[in-house]
């Protein structure tokens, strides 16, 4: 049987991933251009026994978030660009508090509200630095409306793996763009629960040390009650003083990302073996520069294209390896430079040429052939 097709909005196709993936709890604000999220969360939760709830403003919606993954639930929140601002003390408990959830961010114009209605890729170094002190992250850049669906569902699966924050961040056009989408049936993708603990309520330490990841409770269910702090921590959940314990649950928390590599980090890579012009894309973007590799090979022009789908943690081992043949990376995005820097961090002595635009327009696969053609 032909598997069913719809044609979906990309914030459609998010609402529809997060479901698939056993999301039954939602908090957020209303904030443009990621609403939609939270509608069609709002229509469909209820009618699967999910919890639904709008809250006074982001801030909340992140602390609401953390206490519906607290008791249980797999949850999740959508926002966009002022609303990522006020999530990050939030944030920043959930990673040192190894609370699971997902945030999802549709990119827009800024800083400050900026152009709500335009697009954006200038967001990108909050996922990494937005939140004080060092914590794990890992962000996840669909491009296309299909690949939100199944990113969302990878993101929940992340989150509940490796007991963190996990974010989508994707721009308003591919937010809001419409393409065919092929609805997994149940068992079509790999669907991640947290792991539970095994050992009697009183024996129960939330951040056992013997494990890389500790299971985690739902808080309250089955006798079941630990303390949770932003504070540094023992294994058993209360602040601690002792320098050592403090060094090592700092170390674990990171350990969880470079430990990890390999299942977290995904890529596509088009005509990479002999590419002397790599274009570094993601997002929207990354659909332009699609285009424009296709017409540079065409034309003789040995480009290829690096499309990370796991910006964070950054693909610096990939880079690198395509650094010993290219004599030049481009890298379009709607900023100012944001990864191009990154790019230029792991390819020393590398050409790194960005392409930047900031005006609430899309970059089209001309501009980014126009500077292909400068590097043949």
């Amino acid at each position: 049987m032909a598997k069913v097709k719809r044609f979906m909005q990309g914030n459609e196709a998010c609402a529809e991933g997060a479901l698939y993936a056993g999301c039954n709890f939602f908090a957020g604000y209303p904030i443009t251009p990621s609403t939609e999220i939270a509608e069609i969360l709002g229509y469909q939760l209820p009618k699967i026994g999910g919890k639904w709830i709008q809250m006074e403003d982001e801030i909340a919606s992140i602390a609401a978030t953390i206490g519906g993954s607290l008791g249980g639930c797999k949850a999740l929140t959508a926002t966009s660009g002022p609303g990522l601002s006020l999530k990050q003390e939030g944030l920043g408990y959930a990673a040192m508090a190894e609370i699971p959830c997902v945030i999802i961010n549709v990119m827009r114009g800024g800083p400050s509200t900026g152009y709500p209605t335009g697009p954006s890729q200038s967001d990108m170094m909050t996922a990494k630095w937005g939140t004080h002190g060092d914590h794990p992250v890992i962000a996840l850049t669909p491009s296309t409306v299909p690949e939100i669906l199944t990113e969302t569902v990878r993101a929940f699966n992340l989150a509940e793996k490796y007991r963190m924050p996990v974010f989508v961040f994707y721009d308003e056009i591919v937010g809001h763009m419409r393409e065919p989408v092929e609805i997994p049936e149940p068992g079509d993708l790999e669907i991640v629960d947290r792991a539970k603990p095994t050992c009697k309520p009183e024996d129960y330490k939330p951040y056992d040390s013997n494990f890389e990841i500790a299971p985690l409770a739902a808080y309250g269910k089955d006798g079941y009650r630990f303390h949770v702090t932003g504070l540094n921590h023992g294994d058993d959940g209360f602040p601690t003083n002792d320098s050592k314990r403090i060094d090592q649950g700092c170390r674990s928390i990171m350990a969880k990302i470079e430990n990890n590599l390999d299942d977290i980090l995904k890529n596509e890579t088009v005509d990479m073996d002999d590419a002397e012009i790599v274009l570094f894309a993601y997002g929207s973007t990354a659909r332009s520069a699609s285009f424009a590799q296709r017409k540079a090979r065409e034309k003789g022009i040995k480009a290829g294209l690096f499309r990370p789908l796991t910006m964070w943690p950054f693909p610096e081992k990939a880079i690198r390896e395509a650094a010993k043949k290219a004599k030049v990376f481009i890298v379009p995005e709607m900023n100012l430079g944001q990864m191009s820097l990154e790019v230029e961090r792991c390819a020393p002595g590398i050409e790194v040429k960005g392409i930047n635009r900031v005006d609430g327009e899309p970059i089209n696969p001309a501009q980014i052939l126009e500077c292909i053609e400068k590097y043949k």
